[in-house]
């Protein structure tokens, strides 16, 4: 289960003035505010359209915002997705920002690609952000009995101190699991036995055992998390899943969008998933499994190259390792069920902070509280406070623990350098989108009114038009060349042509034999791969 941590961001005291806001802003942006800047820049003229996908349990929209010019569903196409994690506000800010950049600074990119921005796939978990109880929220709005025993969420959290937070609990036991860390004793750690060392308390999320069945925190007054509810790896009997995969509005509303849109070929992801900062590794026996749960290797080749391209754009240097994603995640789901490049960052980490020795912490909340001291930030960690708990009589019981929000979201005056980077680094991507051309175009007449055509259809980018894993996929479409002859006038060669895939940089010689005189015209493509078009006078 994961530690609620609450940000601090409010009192960053430094106003920062997002690029379509109307007012200056010095904290994350509520539902409202992010819906305002979303219709801000979609209005009459605008190369944004705003549509409502669904609406979720709760009754919030499911936003999408299609940028683009002109022939927009036969570009190149990105998607940006934001909120995968209703904890992870950033991510909703990098994305709308993305967006609002885009707009309004970078009109030449949409000359040659489509974009589509999802900003928030959980907004009924990213409301609790601005609640009246602040807690890590991941679940939407729907009712369910996550612990399956006939009564809907009766074992939510609590707030026993009253502070407005939801952190955690240390209840002192000798028969306890959990040690305060030898380099900082108001961090919990689990004793390690093997070493030698004894647990002196149990650690709960801070709550109740209401139906008494020992445990705390395990109904909560939440619904089904998106970015656990997917096909990929689907958490059966898990709580926060759901029953069956794509069982929520919002997650069916957004792939049977996604379904129809077969010029998107690359997406990004802004979630704890990452394969940027560092690319994920080749697992050979995993990869030829019937169900493969690798990366194919020249996808990871691919991967390599983008994630140095992302270091090279994102000033900040994560110290953490790649993140391959969860079960159920969308961050998977992109690449295994969809055949697309998947491309994921959480956007921010928490700065590496080295010990008087020099040496690297590996404990994460440590780290992060040596990173809060060195920035002045005092009120990243409640103190243990003493609380009377009835299902723990004559024991002693403290709450506190780090704020929930504050490890996932940086404070929000360094937000602006952020997404710059990122919206640099995904421009990049685009940039490289698969671009068919045609060359080195050649006629021959061969008498009798037969003229050989020959052409090169040429993948002029470093990236290939198909991902390995797309190879396997229905959800891309092979590329096709037409020629405008009639069967009868088409002596050799195919009036129709599919072609599977064409790596970086990599050519195909295309011939035909055709009878008669005019012009032909030859067109090439896919949706996620642009069309060529050739003119060729007989």
């Amino acid at each position: 289960m994961n530690k609620m941590f609450l940000s601090m961001v409010a009192g960053a005291g430094m106003l920062f003035s997002v690029h379509s806001t109307t007012c200056a802003q010095s904290d994350y942006p509520t539902l409202s505010q992010v819906t305002q800047r979303l219709q801000a820049i979609s209005g009459s003229g605008s190369s944004a359209k705003l549509s409502s996908l669904t609406k979720t349990e709760g009754g919030k929209d499911i936003w999408v915002v299609k940028i683009g010019k002109g022939d927009l569903d036969n570009k190149p196409a990105i998607a940006v997705v934001g909120g995968a994690e209703g904890f992870h506000v950033l991510s909703v800010e990098l994305a709308v920002q993305f967006a609002e950049r885009l707009v309004k600074d970078h009109s030449m990119a949409l000359d040659n690609n489509t974009f589509y921005v999802f900003p928030n796939m959980s907004p009924d978990a990213y409301e609790q952000y601005h609640a009246a109880l602040k807690y890590e929220r991941r679940g939407n709005a729907a009712k369910i009995d996550h612990d399956r025993d006939g009564i809907v969420s009766e074992d939510g959290y609590e707030d026993l101190n009253k502070d407005g937070l939801i952190t955690m609990m240390r209840v002192e036991s000798p028969m306890g699991n959990y040690k305060s860390h030898d380099k900082d004793e108001r961090v919990m750690v689990k004793a390690d036995v093997a070493k030698g060392q004894k647990g002196t308390y149990l650690l709960y999320p801070e709550s109740r055992d209401n139906d008494k069945d020992g445990k705390f925190g395990e109904d909560l007054v939440e619904g089904i998390a998106f970015n656990k509810s997917l096909t990929y790896k689907f958490p059966i009997f898990t709580p926060l899943a759901g029953d069956f995969a794509v069982s929520q509005a919002e997650s069916r509303a957004l792939l049977d969008y996604l379904f129809e849109q077969w010029n998107i070929f690359a997406f990004v992801t802004f979630s704890p998933a990452n394969n940027l900062s560092s690319p994920l590794k080749y697992n050979a026996g995993d990869a030829k499994k019937r169900i493969i749960t690798s990366m194919l290797e020249k996808d990871v080749a691919i991967n390599g190259m983008v994630s140095g391209m992302y270091n090279e754009s994102v000033s900040q240097k994560a110290f953490n390792q790649t993140n391959q994603g969860t079960d159920g995640d969308f961050f998977q789901w992109v690449y295994f069920h969809f055949g697309r490049l998947s491309f994921s960052t959480p956007g921010w980490w928490i700065p590496e902070v080295k010990g008087e020795d020099g040496k690297s912490e590996s404990n994460a909340e440590v780290n992060f509280l040596a990173y809060a001291a060195q920035e002045g930030i005092n009120n990243a960690f409640v103190p243990w406070t003493s609380v009377n708990h009835p299902d723990f009589p004559n024991q002693k019981v403290e709450v506190g623990g780090i704020r929930p929000f504050v490890m996932y979201n940086p404070p929000f005056d360094k937000v602006n350098e952020i997404a710059q980077d990122h919206t640099d680094f995904i421009l990049k991507i685009a940039a490289m989108s698969p671009k068919l051309e045609f060359h080195n175009l050649q006629t021959e007449k061969l008498g009798n009114g037969l003229t050989r055509i020959t052409a090169d259809l040429f993948n002029n980018s470093a990236l290939p038009t198909h991902s390995e894993m797309g190879e396997k996929s229905r959800w891309l479409r092979k590329i096709r060349v037409d020629i405008n002859r009639d069967a009868t006038d088409l002596i050799s060669g195919d009036k129709i042509k599919l072609i599977n895939k064409l790596g970086a940089y990599e050519k195909t010689t295309l011939t035909w034999i055709v009878k008669g005189s005019g012009a032909v015209d030859i067109k090439a493509g896919a949706a996620h791969t642009g069309i060529a078009t050739l003119n060729v006078k007989l």
